[in-house]
């Protein structure tokens, strides 16, 4: 069994990030409940624990906790913020309010002593403080390694219960030597060999796969999304012909985008692959809608009665398989509880498995976006896919406000396209996270060839991010705006202004609608 790192998870934004830093080094962790049992954890191969931040204080009713005996497992602990206060109180310490001295943001932390932890952090360093709390008094047999400003124990250690706590978070980049002390835990503490890669995992899950699914036959809802592309070709390594491919065309694809999956996956990987043009069905469903959560619900029911068809004319199926990521995962399991607003509905095939009696599999759900791309490109999955910028399920028809006619959905389209044929002529191409065009429910006037025009107006959506929680406006240079304008307004039919998108996420959202 693979060697095991487990962050236990108390509510902070951070803990996604946590898991990266850890993975970025070479040992695999999974992130679970705060309040997981000693005897689960027990059951892995454990080299180590990490306790994340959180929002709440320790001395709060209703704070998270972790099971005290998580501390008898005799691996080392590392607390972050929240964490580092929990493992100090319940090892005998006091956590109080820092009344008036809290930090957030940049902090110089002051070492007095290294030791494993810190070893390699230079004294003045800078680390990122985000709290409100701090360790006021700490438990016999502790000892301080650093100390801010505001912050008389901002890491500490403990040689008896080998726990350690730090109060800055390392996780992020605004702590320069956060990477270090990750590291530091990982192989000076925790004595991890760094021997889990995106390659083993690849040849393990193709095995699992063959093993678990052995005799099965599998359906899988194939968009040409790299989520739903890596799934398909890791399950076609590991089960063959079993495994057959449904790609639905709901008529608010881009263009090209049909004819791109059926040549990829049925042509060149021969790939089982079923093509339902249900275009007209899914126009008729939104005539005359213009809620954008209408559109939405609309586009998911009639997709799933599309593939509930197309798979009911599928005999022996036992298995769906979904491109479910580890994001997908954490966020749907919160630690704290309570339902986050509801900013829009996802596009999915949510019901399907109860409903057709198919029994779920997600190769993919403990990986990140980056991970899933890096595999694609172990399965010779082409470039345009591997690095294809997110699409939402409901297509073109969320980029165009208002009702969705076929004569908006040519004009979007033919934007569309300049917009990628331009975006991916940049050389910074791959460092942009989403790049379109979105049709407004507006006209204005313009001069065409001498002759006053009534037209559409096409809007320009430029982000950068990291996961599509939070995003900034792209400053793209001026003669790549300036050719993607010329071009939409020479070439689409309907459109006489461009304009530029300069919000960020939030307090916009990365779509319109």
């Amino acid at each position: 069994m693979a060697e095991f790192v487990a962050i236990l998870d108390f509510g902070s934004q951070y803990t996604q990030l946590i898991a990266r830093r850890v993975r970025e080094h070479r040992v695999y962790c999974e992130i679970l409940r705060h309040d997981v049992a000693p005897e689960a954890l027990a059951a892995h191969s454990l080299r180590g624990i990490i306790l994340s931040g959180g929002p709440s204080g320790v001395y709060e009713s209703a704070a998270p906790r972790c099971h005290p005996d998580i501390f008898e497992l005799g691996v080392p602990i590392l607390g972050i913020c929240y964490g580092m206060q929990l493992g100090c109180e319940i090892l005998g310490g006091r956590v109080v309010p820092a009344s008036g001295r809290r930090e957030y943001g940049p902090t110089t932390l002051a070492v007095r002593e290294a030791g494993e932890l810190l070893a390699g952090v230079d004294d003045g360093t800078i680390v990122w403080m985000s709290h409100g709390d701090r360790v006021d008094e700490l438990p016999v047999g502790f000892r301080t390694l650093a100390s801010s400003a505001n912050c008389p124990h901002a890491a500490v250690a403990h040689a008896g219960s080998r726990f350690f706590g730090i109060q800055f978070h390392p996780e992020v980049t605004h702590t320069p030597k956060g990477r270090r002390i990750i590291q530091n835990f990982l192989y000076r503490i925790c004595a991890c060999a760094g021997d889990w890669s995106l390659s083993r995992f690849t040849e393990e899950k193709i095995a699992e796969l063959a093993r678990d699914l052995d005799g099965a036959d599998v359906v899988c809802g194939l968009s040409g999304g790299v989520d739903s592309s890596v799934v398909a070709l890791l399950l076609h390594r590991a089960i063959g012909p079993r495994l057959h491919c449904i790609f639905v065309d709901n008529g608010v694809l881009r263009a090209g985008e049909r004819a791109e999956v059926v040549e990829t996956f049925r042509d060149h990987f021969k790939i089982d692959l079923h093509v339902a043009d249900a275009a007209e069905e899914f126009l008729d469903a939104l005539r005359g809608v213009t809620d954008p959560e209408d559109k939405r619900h609309r586009i998911g029911h009639k997709f799933i009665e599309v593939f509930k068809h197309e798979a009911r004319a599928l005999s022996g199926l036992r298995y769906l398989a979904q491109g479910t990521l580890y994001p997908d995962v954490i966020e749907s399991h919160s630690p704290i509880g309570g339902p986050s607003a509801t900013i829009k509905s996802h596009h999915n095939v949510g019901g399907l498995p109860a409903e057709l009696g198919f029994e779920l599999v997600e190769p993919l759900r403990y990986l990140f976006k980056d991970e899933v791309r890096l595999i694609g490109q172990e399965l010779g999955l082409p470039d345009q896919i591997v690095h294809r910028q997110p699409f939402p399920g409901p297509g073109l028809a969320i980029r165009i406000l208002g009702e969705v006619t076929r004569e908006r959905l040519r004009i979007l389209r033919d934007a569309d396209r300049i917009v990628r044929d331009e975006m991916e002529r940049f050389d910074a191409y791959r460092d942009i996270w989403q790049s379109f065009a979105v049709l407004l429910p507006v006209q204005t006037v313009g001069v065409m060839g001498d002759q006053r025009t009534y037209e559409h107006v096409i809007a320009l959506r430029i982000v950068e991010s990291t996961d599509g929680m939070t995003a900034n406006w792209v400053y793209l240079p001026r003669d790549i705006l300036s050719r993607v304008s010329n071009r939409i307004c020479n070439e689409v039919a309907g459109v006489n202004r461009v304009v530029l998108d300069v919000s960020s996420k939030p307090p916009s959202t990365i779509e319109w609608e």
